[in-house]
């Protein structure tokens, strides 16, 4: 064999992984400082989530049954959400829900216990979770004075005795009634 050709052939390979080497730097090097999709996704919930300070409001949603092109004013809908209360010794109280949709009415239960929830409302198909130890329950109502439609939000603002408040931006969830209750429900509304 002709020792150039055993050179050049030696060369050809150095050449190609040299190439292999830039164009792996290159590529790798596309992809540095970008923010993956999932890094900025919403949890799979049917409501918002939210803190003021020592309060987290969780999975807060309005639940009611859509017919036609919104819900009108003067239908009755339901608030839920949960209100846990990190702080291990100081209870803190919702002292009220406001929101430009509706006046918000509460009754039950306005305590957050200290390491504990308050439930406001309870989901379809679920049981009500009241008796579990350190939760308070209660249900909260809105008297629509202006028309809602699913797929938007509508600001609401907590306001607690310690924590202060917070303005949350809500969905609307169907829930999981079964359709033929579901539609029942939403005739009464």
């Amino acid at each position: 064999m002709n020792p150039f050709d055993i050179r050049r052939a030696s060369v050809t390979r150095v050449g190609m992984a040299v190439g292999g080497l830039v164009v792996a730097v290159a590529l790798s090097g596309c992809g540095a400082g970008q923010i993956s999709q999932t890094a900025t996704q919403a949890p799979a919930v049917n409501g918002t989530i939210g803190t003021v300070k020592n309060i987290t409001l969780r999975n807060v949603h309005i639940q009611a049954v859509q017919k036609g092109d919104a819900l009108k004013p003067g239908s009755d809908v339901d608030l839920l959400f949960v209100a846990s209360n990190l702080s291990p010794d100081a209870p803190d109280k919702l002292i009220g829900i406001t929101s430009d949709v509706g006046q918000v009415s509460f009754t039950g239960s306005t305590t957050v216990p200290p390491n504990g929830v308050l439930i406001v409302g309870t989901p379809d198909g679920a049981d009500p979770l009241s008796s579990v130890e350190g939760a308070e329950a209660g249900d909260a109502k809105i008297a629509l004075s202006k028309p809602i439609s699913n797929g938007l939000t509508y600001d609401f603002t907590f306001t607690f005795a310690k924590a202060g408040q917070t303005t949350l931006s809500v969905p609307i969830s169907a829930g999981s009634a079964p359709r033929q209750e579901a539609e029942s429900a939403g005739e009464a509304h």
